[in-house]
């Protein structure tokens, strides 16, 4: 899989069907609302595009010609890849829906759809994206700011969000409070932590625990 283009596109949604006709009529819906449209024959075909870096959605047949549109859910999944996918079909079952739904999809819509379903899904799908990215970007810039904690500093982490005071973290790690105190300043600078729980709430997002007692 090709890396993504560092183009700038607002969002982009992507469509594969092996149909031309299908391509070409979703390609003009989805087109009429302002959105771009990138579209493809196969799955295959879409693993070795370049994608531009964008908030985006993937409108998937299931019935494609060598890889099906499940198994490209599947694909796309084991690379993490994460694009929200909007599934297509002529001949849907209850297990297929429920397996492409469970393996998270957006919608599951059955041919011949209604123009409207399909946009309100593609909407959908497109703002999930954006914010996932969003949450994504925030979670990295907060690991990285994490990432520059000293090791003590980090011990002084664990024993804020603890809720002991300075006093009792000297007694804990053997120092003296001052000590505390500077590495607990330092500490709150480089999280850009304006409170304890403000602190609390970043290291759930990071997954630090305090020490066991």
């Amino acid at each position: 899989m090709k890396a993504a283009k560092s183009r700038e596109v607002e969002s982009v949604v992507f469509i594969v069907d092996d149909d031309p006709s299908v391509r070409a009529a979703v390609k003009r819906l989805v087109g009429s609302t302002g959105l771009a449209v990138e579209t493809f024959a196969t799955a295959q075909e879409f693993l070795e595009a370049e994608r531009p870096d964008a908030p985006c959605c993937l409108i998937l047949d299931v019935c494609l010609p060598g890889m099906s549109g499940l198994d490209l859910q599947r694909k796309l999944a084991e690379a993490n890849i994460l694009i929200p996918i909007i599934f297509l079909t002529s001949h849907g079952d209850i297990p297929m829906t429920v397996q492409a739904m469970k393996a998270g999809a957006v919608e599951f819509l059955t041919k011949p759809f209604r123009n409207l379903d399909l946009i309100e899904a593609v909407r959908q799908a497109v703002e999930q994206d954006r914010e996932a990215r969003w949450e994504r970007a925030e979670q990295s810039k907060l690991r990285a700011r994490y990432e520059t904690l000293t090791p003590r500093e980090r011990d002084v982490m664990e024993l804020v969000i603890a809720g002991l005071m300075n006093k009792q973290i000297a007694g804990k790690m053997g120092t003296s409070e001052v000590t505390v105190k500077a590495h607990r300043g330092q500490m709150m600078q480089k999280m850009e932590a304006e409170s304890v729980a403000d602190l609390v709430w970043m290291a759930e997002r990071l997954g630090v625990r305090p020490p066991r007692r």
